[in-house]
């Protein structure tokens, strides 16, 4: 694979994007309404000083929504969930040094300080990608940087077989195969409407599911939840007709 050296290596500020946060008391419902609203992968958690203490990913909202949880969803709070060894970085610090604190802490965004130490922002893996695209010099083939050993599912694999190759291979994303051919993608956040009722799912009043989450006895909910989760393949909730490329063009 090959190395990129940039002519501009700092965190300009086109780079670092503005953070939508949350505290820790926000329910996970809310947290959950302003995920789809935004749709964005992670939202970080603020004390009342309004200093950056911890974030939110769509990671975290997923493992609360196992249907056996002992915990009623509406009770849990951004606190129960959040992920609290916080990684920053300092707004005068290299692209490579973001790169390598997310590659080593094994995270996909990365919160920006200032030297006051309140928040700048926010930078993604997505970000630095792009960044490297638009800087680099060379011309490189999509062959260079690609993964050449695909871990994909089928059409009809259950949603636990998917889940489960996710986390077990550590990748946020798998591609779905019908009669040996691409169908569509799945991700992290293709999960979540699957996790919870059909009208939470699409995007409808989430205060209407707010009794039953709140229900002190919800295990009967919780086994019809379960049911309702089995239903579900692959090819109900993956995005279909995914962007493709070919080896052969150019990386940016």
């Amino acid at each position: 694979m090959k190395k990129m050296k940039l002519p501009n290596p700092g965190l300009r500020s086109a780079l670092i994007k503005k953070a939508i946060t949350i505290t820790p008391d926000t329910g996970i419902l809310d947290a959950i309404e302003v995920i789809q609203k935004y749709r964005i992968g992670r939202l970080v958690v603020i004390d009342r000083k309004f200093k950056p203490i911890a974030i939110l990913t769509e990671k975290d909202i997923l493992r609360s929504l196992y249907p056996l949880d002992s915990k009623p969803l509406g009770k849990l709070r951004v606190s129960d969930l959040m992920s609290k060894n916080l990684v920053t970085a300092k707004k005068s610090d290299s692209i490579y040094h973001c790169a390598k604190l997310m590659k080593q802490h094994d995270m996909s965004s990365i919160v920006i300080l200032r030297d006051d130490d309140s928040m700048e922002g926010i930078v993604t893996k997505t970000d630095l990608v792009f960044n490297f695209l638009i800087q680099k010099t060379d011309p490189a083939k999509i062959s260079d940087f690609m993964t050449h050993k695909v871990i994909s599912v089928s059409a009809g694999d259950s949603l636990f077989l998917v889940e489960s190759i996710l986390i077990n291979n550590k990748i946020s994303r798998v591609p779905v195969l019908k009669n040996q051919k691409l169908v569509g993608i799945i991700t992290h956040r293709d999960f979540i409407p699957a996790r919870i009722p059909n009208r939470l799912g699409t995007f409808t009043d989430i205060n209407e599911l707010r009794d039953v989450w709140y229900s002190k006895i919800p295990s009967q909910f919780n086994v019809n939840q379960l049911n309702y989760t089995l239903t579900f393949r692959a090819e109900d909730i993956m995005s279909k007709n995914p962007v493709t490329i070919t080896p052969t063009d150019d990386v940016s």
